[in-house]
């Protein structure tokens, strides 16, 4: 019913708004790895569009292989108009191949930076814009139980220093603080880079962060060793890492991840925080009730210099034309109408427009990571995702994976340094 009152209300809105086309009815294609609902979700963003301006929007759902596929209809001179692409790793190729079109050359960018601030800088590349982020995940989140927490006498940490001291807190009462899983398949380890990346962001700060991920700064900087330590702190957990860690470091490398906050939920419960990114409520037990059985906090400020940032992951919109028609539709998606529809109707959709209403948004929980994403400082994209496949999706995850396992740091690190001298310098 929400979906049918949506569109007529936001079409009386856009016809005030956007000049309808001439008699020639014009075609934007735009390609995705969305399917089933969520493209159902989108396809119906796109209907206030389609009517009040008559232009054809055709949606192509590529699925997992849109990153091949795209490579081959570029190469092929058949790219789709517009593109949503999963990282703005493939977005910085093309942008500099010079296939893309920077957004920053038609749409009013004074009106774009108002509303994504921070997360354009993911979104950039050579000094200019390529794109958007239509929907975010944030990964910079703590989920715990508020009642088991607060039953123990303890609440919620608001830095590095305080969650160390609740973690031994609880620990030094015989229960288990963390419950950190690793274990996803071939994907392996990846929840563990996460953790690395959060930490790196608050103690070395954006720029070097960025340095980092670029491969200017080596593996075994002290930065990133310090990094890995921290991480160290709790999933290697001290002296007694099973009364730290859920499973010790054992139930850290076999624990899938989408399982491991289960034990938030158990009575005891069987640990009492899980770092993990917002989608990660889709893996939560039925029944229980947000707010009530399950909250969040940030990930805490380690330096203060370097505040809260926030670790995202999320869809960019990017156009390979400049054609009027494509013009007047990334004006559309980049504003809050198609937006405030999918909130409504998508479970998990997040957007970085800060003009987007909260009260759009099903719930509180949801309301309050859609506040954290926009109302932060400095934002970054998940820095694995940017690197090279051979590291962010390779030694990376299985260093992470090593080094939990007991493996010396300086070997861990050495063999990544390896992987990355490699994977750059064919860039």
């Amino acid at each position: 019913m929400l979906k049918k009152l949506l569109v007529p209300l936001l079409v009386l809105s856009l016809l005030g708004a956007i000049a309808v086309v001439g008699v020639a009815q014009q075609k934007v294609t735009i390609a995705t790895l969305w399917s089933g609902e969520e493209l159902e979700d989108f396809e119906q963003a796109l209907v206030p569009f389609e009517q009040a301006t008559g232009i054809d929007v055709v949606v192509e759902s590529v699925g997992r292989d849109l990153p091949a596929v795209l490579v081959i209809r570029v190469a092929a001179g058949n790219p789709p108009d517009v593109v949503v692409m999963p990282n703005p790793g493939q977005m910085r190729e093309f942008a500099k191949s010079g296939d893309l079109v920077p957004i920053d050359s038609f749409m009013d960018m004074e009106k774009l930076r108002a509303n994504y601030g921070a997360t354009l800088d993911d979104a950039s590349y050579g000094g200019q814009v390529y794109g958007f982020f239509f929907k975010m995940a944030v990964k910079s989140l703590v989920w715990y139980n508020p009642s088991k927490l607060y039953a123990t006498g303890l609440g919620i940490p608001d830095s590095w220093n305080e969650l160390l001291y609740v973690t031994e807190k609880l620990a030094a009462t015989g229960v288990t603080p963390w419950a950190v899983g690793l274990e996803s398949g071939a994907a392996s380890g990846w929840a563990g880079t996460d953790w690395i990346e959060d930490i790196m962001l608050r103690t070395a700060g954006p720029e070097l962060y960025d340095k980092w991920v670029n491969h200017e700064i080596p593996w075994t900087h002290p930065a990133v060793r310090n990094a890995f330590e921290m991480f160290g702190q709790i999933v290697r957990g001290g002296a007694s890492d099973w009364s730290v860690v859920y499973g010790g470091t054992t139930g850290v490398v076999s624990i899938n991840f989408g399982d491991s906050p289960a034990v938030l939920f158990t009575d005891p419960p069987g640990a009492y925080f899980h770092r993990q990114a917002s989608f990660i409520t889709g893996f939560f037990p039925e029944g229980v009730i947000p707010t009530e059985d399950y909250d969040f906090f940030p990930f805490p400020a380690i330096d203060t210099q370097f505040g809260i940032p926030v670790l995202t992951a999320g869809d960019i919109i990017s156009t390979f034309t400049d054609r009027a028609e494509v013009k007047q539709l990334l004006d559309y998606l980049a504003s809050a109408e198609p937006q405030a529809i999918m909130a409504a109707v998508s479970g998990g959709y997040l957007s970085a427009n800060k003009s987007l209403s909260l009260d759009v948004y099903p719930d509180e929980l949801t309301r309050k990571m859609a506040q954290t994403l926009t109302e932060a400082k400095v934002a970054r994209y998940d820095g694995s995702d940017l690197m090279p496949a051979a590291v962010g999706a390779g030694t990376f995850w299985t260093g992470v994976l090593d080094y939990v396992t007991g493996i010396p740091l300086d070997t861990v690190l050495g063999a990544i340094e390896a992987s990355a001298i490699d994977a750059y310098g064919e860039q």
